[in-house]
């Protein structure tokens, strides 16, 4: 008899710690700098008639000697049409020395978490560990408040501003976010609003063209672009790219899915124009940030790394609590 350990969301909220979730992120990037990983490219199913995809993400992270795969989709009208998040997931979690499954866990949790601990890795190499900082964030959907949760446990915000197209989220996120973390926070009406001033800029929406112009940014600037998980997505005026300091989660993903993979297919960048993996700097391999006037972006596209080390946190947990139900999968 094979039994599995399923995981609703639920179970995973009850267990997970977003500052675990920031360290263990950390060390999945770690690793991957030191190439210990396994993590072939995301492959992509196009359901163009929906305005959605579908993902498959594998990995392995051999010091760890963990390994899952992640099936993912974005379908930006599910909240408008079919009341659905955005972004849906599920995650088998498995061992690598039988093969079996040993969890299969709702992703949708996971994939907020880890993507918000990313921002924060991002942070503390490309702005500072410990550092105070006026944030705008350009997008107040559901990856919004784990972002801001996770920057927490690297920087203070001393201000935040949000911006989304849909005035009403903006809102209701500021409300959250005082609640929940104390922190000043106002919406505005305007990406310019949100990105005038800010010492960090989060966006995190669809969008397939700028909405963050270089003329709405000031020196010094760290960017983390989390939008842009898909070939021409973009949220960034390529002109910011072209004098900053761009770090990405992983080469091949970024070039093709990430903030840089319209302009270097126009040929405003080239591939040579990106700086480091994220990766690299946390293994010690490149520097983070070197100067108080540079400008810095870090462009994410979602690892699978990060879903593995997540989901093997939470099943470590969950075990440990009696949490979740046991499934026989196999008689």
């Amino acid at each position: 008899m094979l039994e599995v350990l399923f995981l609703n969301s639920a179970d995973i909220e009850k267990v997970i710690d977003m500052k675990k979730v920031v360290d263990y992120v950390e060390i999945a990037f770690r690793e991957k700098g030191l190439k210990k990983v396994q993590m072939p490219p995301k492959s992509y199913l196009y359901f163009t008639k929906y305005n959605g995809d579908l993902r498959t993400m594998p990995a392995y992270i051999e010091s760890l000697d963990i390994a899952s795969v992640k099936i993912v989709n974005s379908h930006p009208l599910n909240p408008s049409k079919y009341n659905l998040p955005t972004v849906m997931a599920t995650i088998v979690l498995i061992e690598p020395s039988t093969g079996k499954p040993l969890s299969i866990m709702d992703g949708t949790i996971i994939t907020r978490y880890r993507t918000g601990a990313a921002a924060a890795v991002a942070t503390k190499y490309l702005y500072g560990f410990g550092k105070s900082a006026r944030v705008g964030i350009v997008g107040a959907g559901a990856m919004a408040p784990y972002t801001i949760e996770a920057l927490l446990h690297v920087i203070s915000i001393t201000e935040l501003k949000v911006h989304d197209i849909i005035f009403d989220k903006a809102k209701k996120l500021v409300e959250i976010v005082k609640e929940k973390f104390n922190v000043s926070a106002k919406a505005v009406a305007s990406v310019y609003e949100a990105a005038q001033d800010a010492d960090i800029i989060i966006t995190i929406t669809p969008s397939r063209s700028p909405i963050v112009l270089a003329s709405y940014i000031k020196e010094g600037v760290h960017i983390n672009a989390m939008g842009a998980d898909a070939p021409g997505k973009q949220e960034l005026d390529p002109e910011i790219l072209k004098k900053a300091k761009i770090v990405v989660d992983d080469y091949e993903q970024a070039i093709h899915s990430g903030e840089v993979n319209v302009p270097i297919s126009q040929g405003i960048i080239k591939p040579s124009d990106i700086y480091a993996e994220l990766g690299e700097i946390v293994a010690g391999l490149k520097k983070g940030r070197e100067g108080d006037r540079e400008i810095t972006i870090f462009t994410s596209t979602g690892l699978a790394i990060q879903d593995t080390v997540t989901a093997w946190y939470v099943y470590q947990e969950a075990e440990k609590r009696g949490i979740g139900k046991k499934l026989c999968i196999l008689t």
